[in-house]
């Protein structure tokens, strides 16, 4: 694992890690370094406020925080790091469809910005902060082509199984 671009993976509670480790899957992928951790904006500010001022000296190159709710973790990770802060929104149990989570985060005022994916969408998130740490580690530059590659030659063999099977000639039925 490349250990120039460490990444942290924060939630702000242990029901977020199904989602959240969708991130942390796919930088193993992309050979990224990460820690995985949770740390509650409610529950703990004092543990939330601690790691993001020390984010920075502790190696982190970006900061993912997944939450849910009022989601206000990664708003609150931003108002203390210089890092980039790639916002989850997180459909929770106490979630209004996710739409709370969503806006929670998507519409921080103006000086500190979240970047922000789709509700539940940590893969994303993953692929977002592993292009950050890509601009200075050549190594995950070259897994990040790699990725792509291997998703554009999926979807090109999916076009030519649905081409070569009927489809394109209206053989298939619909």
């Amino acid at each position: 694992m490349s250990q120039k671009g460490k990444i942290a993976i924060i939630m702000g509670s242990q029901s977020d890690l199904k989602v959240m480790s969708e991130a942390a899957k796919v930088l193993d992928e992309l050979n990224v370094s990460y820690e995985l951790t949770i740390v509650s904006a409610h529950r703990t500010p004092e543990r939330m406020m601690d790691f993001a001022k020390s984010a920075k000296g502790n190696g982190f190159h970006a900061i993912i925080a997944g939450a849910g709710g009022a989601a206000h973790l990664p708003g609150m990770v931003a108002a203390y790091t210089t890092l980039p802060v790639i916002g989850v929104p997180v459909k929770s149990s106490n979630s209004i469809d996710g739409w709370d989570s969503v806006l929670s985060i998507l519409q921080m005022p103006g000086g500190v910005p979240v970047a922000t994916v789709a509700l539940d969408g940590a893969k994303n998130a993953g692929i977002l902060a592993a292009q950050i740490v890509s601009n200075f580690d050549e190594n995950v530059s070259k897994s990040l082509e790699s990725f792509k590659k291997e998703m554009k030659d999926k979807v090109l063999k999916s076009a030519n199984d649905v081409e070569t099977n009927g489809w394109k000639s209206g053989k298939m039925g619909f």
